[in-house]
This record gives structure tokens, sequence and C-alpha cells, in this order.
């Protein structure tokens, strides 16, 4: 079978598309014919050897991915079953055994384009404004990198608690992308704490959701309401880290909370099936719909990351493997 592969630490320009054995799948695992591959910032990582978990080479690439089971193992799943499912790379491949306590079953309401954009995305959104941010209906929520995979995804999330959601965006094309993903209001990044300001009557907003990281970050902070949280998700941005003036949390009674979802869910039983079930409900509402950008074929993989890194994905970029 095919599958995409890093056989070196190159980039994405290295990635190859090589034959590889069938996989052979455990007790616990569900065997899946995979028919598209989400793209994410991991596999980025991933194809430069910068991500924090370091796979022996060559290894697949692919975090998540939509197919239909085949064989399922000692699951609850049956054969011919739409799943979505996720782990930390190998699922860029024709066929996947995927451990059956990270796979999901997948709503007929949704195509396997959007299947695979789901669960990285959606449940790091979940973890992110539910665990580590505590929200509730009512609250307003700030969204960087809004016109993104995660950005859309917490988007969605956000409104599915019945918040109010604002998106920071760069150009006026990811506001319309934003606006289409639920967003309530969307600003450009330049000056978006004045914006903020004024959308919010100068109190400021609940939560901030932060996957770009750098400059933006001390206005981020200034854009809280008291007892307001900025969630860290990630440095996309590509600006370095920031650091926090602890005396600004102080004054304002404010909270820098980080968000590490894979490390923690892969590490607890049944906590991933959770967090489908919550989301299976916003799903079924039509609230959680992943928006899907650009589509590729298995050979253009490098591509679609060369793009992401360019910041020139709208929504999630998926990878079909089947038609």
């Amino acid at each position: 079978m095919r599958a995409v592969q890093v056989e070196a630490p190159d980039g994405p320009t290295g990635l190859k598309v090589n034959d590889v054995p069938e996989p052979t799948p455990g007790p616990d695992d569900v065997l899946v014919e995979v028919h598209s591959v989400g793209v994410s910032f991991p596999d980025l990582l991933l194809s430069k050897g910068e991500y924090q978990m370091k796979p022996e080479m060559p290894f697949n690439v692919g975090v998540d991915f939509a197919g239909v089971v085949l064989e399922a193992g000692s699951s609850d799943f049956v054969p011919g079953q739409r799943v979505a499912g996720v782990s930390g790379w190998g699922n860029a491949a024709e066929r996947v055994a995927s451990p059956k306590a990270w796979t999901f079953p997948l709503p007929d309401a949704l195509s396997f384009d959007e299947g695979a954009a789901l669960p990285m995305n959606y449940l790091t959104a979940q973890f992110a404004l539910k665990d580590r941010g505590g929200i509730t209906a009512g609250d307003t929520v700030l969204v960087h990198g809004a016109a993104g995979g995660v950005g859309t995804a917490t988007i969605q999330v956000a409104k599915g608690y019945a918040a109010r959601t604002i998106a920071v965006v760069s150009t006026p094309e990811k506001a319309e992308v934003a606006r289409a993903a639920g967003a309530d209001e969307a600003v450009l990044v330049d000056g978006f704490k004045d914006a903020v300001k004024q959308l919010t009557g100068g109190r400021g907003v609940d939560i901030v959701l932060d996957v770009v990281g750098g400059e933006l970050f001390t206005d981020s902070l200034r854009s809280l309401a008291e007892q307001g949280r900025l969630l860290v998700v990630g440095f996309a941005g590509g600006q370095g880290i920031p650091e926090v003036k602890v005396n600004r949390l102080l004054l304002n009674n404010i909270d820098v909370r980080g968000v590490g979802w894979g490390a923690y869910a892969m590490t607890r039983a049944d906590f991933m099936q959770q967090q489908w079930r919550e989301l299976l409900p916003m799903i079924e509402s039509g609230v959680v719909k992943p928006p899907i950008g650009a589509t590729y074929e298995m050979d253009g993989f490098g591509q679609a990351l060369i793009d992401m890194a360019g910041r020139k994905t709208l929504g999630k970029s998926v990878v079909r493997v089947r038609a």
C-alpha cells in the first residue's frame, strides 16, 4: 500500500510517497481504509525533525484521518462503518491500524474531508475552551489565527457553548472565512486591541485563544476583562515565544494558561471519547461543520505543508487518499 513518509528531516519538500507493508492491527486497534487525511501543523514540524516526539525514520506523517472500518477488532465498530481518528503521526496511508480509544464514529452529515478535519483541531478547541478556559454561556472569546484550522474550530466550538466570538485575522479575505465559520465579528490584526475594546464597550473579552504568539501577546493580555484567561495553544506566527510580565496578571486578575491537548489526552483512557461525545450534539445541530480549504493528492502533501508554512491556508487543508 502507499503512504506519505519522512525519510530524513528535510522538511516538506523531502516527503515521499512510498510502498510500505500493510498494517497489522492489534486486538485494541481498528483497521481502517483511509479516504482523507487532515494536514496539521505537527506534520510540518515532524517533516523537519522539530516536533517534541521523535519517531524513528522512515515514518508516515498524518495526524488525523477519516475512512471506513475494514476490521473492528475488540471495538464496538462494525465493518463498513464511517469513522474518523487521530494519533501523533502515521495516518497518511491507504490503510491504518487506529487505536479504538482514538477512533470515533463519523456522523453521516459530514463528508470524509470534513471528518479528517475534525479530530485534532476540534478536540484541541474543546479541551482549550472547556477544560482550560472554563467557558460558560455568554462569554466572549477572542480567536487569533481565526481563518485557519484551529481558529475556525475554536469559533465553532465556542458557538456550541453559546459564547460570542471575535475573530482576529490578517486580511479581509480571511475575515470572510472566519465569519462563514460562525464568528460574530471579525477584526484585522493591526489595531485589534482598540477594535476589541470598542466591540466590548471597554470591558474586554473573557477568553483569548492564541495560536500565533509573538508580538501580539501583550495586546492580547490587555484585551482581557477582569478574571479573563489567555489560552496558549501554539506559536504559528514564527516570531518566537513571548514572555509574560507577571505584574499584569496580578493587577488585572487575569490568567495565562497552557493548552497541551495531545500529551494530556493520549495518556488518559476514554478522554478523547468523552470529548467526542460532547462535540456530537454540536455536529448534529450544524454549528460544528469544518470549513475545508485546499485539497491535495497524496503526492501533494509536501506542497500542502509549504502552503501552511506560508500562512496561505484557509480553513483545514485535506489530502485525499481516495476519491
